[in-house]
């Protein structure tokens, strides 16, 4: 597709040489449109990951194209792909990755501080990305504090916090339970839905990959099947959110369409 905000010509991706070498991905072209929620499937060993590393530019491919708003990915440096992830991405992993020490609204203010945003400005920010996904009153609370669900919410805020193009989810509900999963869901589903951010989740379970429009399949290193969801999920669940932490807050409930996002900053 010619709007692509994302696209992939070829991509390949070798590891190690002569009998070691591997192949992790075969000549994948892929393009994600601005908007779009993804799904990408396969089994263990399959390329998913290695193709989530190289869109979330933590790994470069050894072959082949990766544009990012027709700009040439595998030609950029670390540091421009820093700036690059810095600017547009956000990163939402399996587990959770919170600095265990640091309260939530400090673990949702370290991209703006690695952004080099001031204290003031980290602070407004992280309050207002934690309100977005229903965390509200839970700024000072530690992860020790919070529930799998909750930590996960936090590490939502954090990826969100810098109005990013796109969120890249590995895995996202891989350590919850099945009602805190389908919270996190409905959570990616109003942030793609109400926010047009772009979703890509990789996923192994198929219920939850029933929430994107779109799902990409991938086996041995190439791209099987792409295919759009006929019956994609659309309303983020009904049930009011069970709060496990020590301390409860005047108002722990999270609302069910997140409140509008931090304004990304103009450079």
């Amino acid at each position: 597709m010619s709007d692509a905000l994302i696209a992939l010509r070829g991509v390949t991706k070798r590891y190690g040489s002569g009998a070691s070498e591997l192949m992790a991905l075969k000549g994948i072209d892929l393009d994600i449109a601005a908007g779009e929620f993804v799904a990408i499937m396969g089994p263990s060993g399959s390329g998913k990951s290695t193709a989530m590393n190289i869109l979330g530019c933590l790994d470069t491919p050894t072959g082949g194209q990766y544009l990012f708003k027709g700009a040439h990915v595998e030609t950029l440096t670390r540091d421009q792909r820093a700036r690059l992830r810095r600017r547009y991405l956000g990163f939402v992993f399996q587990g959770f990755n919170l600095l265990a020490r640091t309260s939530a609204q400090e673990n949702v203010e370290l991209p703006l501080l690695y952004r080099g945003d001031n204290a003031s400005v980290r602070r407004v920010a992280a309050a207002k990305a934690l309100q977005s996904v229903g965390l509200g009153g839970w700024e000072r609370h530690t992860p020790a504090e919070l529930s799998g669900g909750q930590q996960q919410r936090v590490a939502i805020a954090r990826a969100i916090v810098t109005a990013p193009a796109v969120v890249l989810a590995d895995e996202p509900t891989g350590n919850l339970d099945t009602q805190r999963s389908h919270e996190i869901m409905g959570l990616l589903l109003a942030l793609n839905r109400d926010h047009g951010i772009t979703v890509l989740m990789v996923t192994h379970e198929p219920d939850m990959a029933a929430y994107a429009r779109r799902m990409v399949h991938f086996v041995d290193g190439r791209l099987a099947k792409d295919e759009v969801n006929p019956h994609p999920i659309t309303c983020a669940p009904a049930e009011p959110i069970a709060s496990t932490a020590v301390a409860t807050p005047a108002t722990p409930t999270a609302p069910r369409v997140p409140p509008a996002l931090p304004t990304p900053e103009v450079t």
